[in-house]
């Protein structure tokens, strides 16, 4: 007969892989530990990124929606105690404490849970995550030999979040080197904007474009005032598109224009942290760009991209409409859509950006 242990760890490695394993290996990790539920968040409290299992799901949309990472200091307790194990609620709060509380009053105890254990772990991102399993109140703390069995595993826990993070961010550094092939300055941001990578052709932009810190910062105020409104929306948009910025010439570098493109998020960002890719495109090329590399920079659909490529190439909507075989009502929608995601309000505006998106002619 199996021991679950060694079950549970070689699931906890596989989970390392292939992120989402993840929901399936906290409702084991639950069970192991003598509690019913468990969620896995990134301890910056962002609302957007965690994994949880199926029995707790609507319970932590409800605790985001309803504010409740603000109302209750149950989380920076955790964080305050600085314990390189599991955690319990009666750790951080006296009993009396705990009966006043209103995150269990009012919140986990009406929905039948109440006790609960936790444990940080760093992983080199420089973030923070928190392996979090709740227990129904009827059955009482989580006793001593529970959280005895779940520091067992804490450090599986550890290194399978710490590959899962370094096989992330290797995959996310790979991306911006592709770039630097066809000559594109490439920045993988993260959250708050921090660059995690970024190719050769962008560390060229260091000092005179842009500077690197705690988070990415455009030498040109203006400009870098559009990039702070774009990175607030990028984290509180779920379809938030993309965006471009305009980057006026500084030094040996032309003007240049920034594309700041969304990635999608998915559980298995809690390792990564990649929010955007930034593409720098100087204001030199004097070609129409492909249709894939509009496809690629701008996330357009091919309809789309075939739209922007006339535009840019001088065809009316009229025109493009004979040439397409469909209505001007739909050309003028898709035109719409391109100037949604590329970021411009007019047709001139959309000329001279993808005028700036042509890869160098050979």
């Amino acid at each position: 007969m199996s021991d679950p242990r060694d079950d549970l760890v070689d699931r906890i490695y596989e989970a390392a892989v292939l992120p989402e394993l993840w929901s399936a290996v906290l409702t084991d990790l639950a069970s192991y530990g003598g509690a019913d539920a468990a969620v896995l968040f990134t301890a910056d409290l962002d609302s957007s990124r965690f994994v949880t299992t199926p029995n707790f799901a609507d319970s932590i949309l409800a605790y985001i929606e309803e504010g409740w990472f603000a109302r209750t200091d149950r989380t920076r307790r955790l964080l305050a105690k600085r314990h390189a194990g599991f955690v319990t609620d009666l750790d951080v709060f006296t009993p009396e404490e705990f009966a006043r509380e209103p995150v269990f009053r009012e919140f986990l105890i009406p929905r039948g849970f109440g006790m609960g254990a936790a444990s940080v772990i760093n992983v080199p991102t420089g973030d923070q995550l928190i392996f979090d399993i709740e227990r129904v109140i009827e059955r009482g703390p989580i006793p001593p030999d529970a959280v005895a069995r779940l520091d067992s595993v804490r450090p599986h826990l550890a290194r399978a979040a710490t590959m899962s993070a370094r096989l992330r961010m290797q995959t996310v550094r790979a991306a911006a080197q592709a770039l630097e092939t066809v000559g594109l300055p490439v920045a993988v941001l993260g959250r708050k904007g921090r660059a995690l990578a970024m190719n050769q052709s962008c560390e060229r932009l260091l000092r005179e474009m842009i500077h690197d810190g705690p988070r990415l910062v455009l030498a040109d105020p203006a400009a870098d005032r559009l990039l702070v409104r774009a990175l607030i929306e990028l984290s509180t948009e779920a379809n938030a598109s993309s965006r471009s910025i305009p980057l006026p010439s500084r030094g040996d570098q032309p003007a240049t224009v920034l594309h700041l493109l969304p990635i999608r998020r998915a559980a298995a960002d809690l390792f990564a942290a990649a929010e955007a890719i930034a593409v720098f495109t100087p204001l030199t090329a004097k070609h129409v760009p492909g249709l894939s590399v509009l496809e690629g920079l701008f996330d357009l659909t091919a309809a789309e991209a075939r739209v922007a490529r006339g535009i840019a190439g001088g065809s009316t909507i009229a025109g493009l409409s004979v040439e397409f075989g469909t209505s001007p009502a739909t050309v003028r929608s898709q035109l719409k859509a391109v100037m949604s995601k590329t970021g411009t309000a007019r047709q001139a505006e959309l000329v001279q950006l993808l005028a700036g998106a042509s890869l160098p002619v050979p």
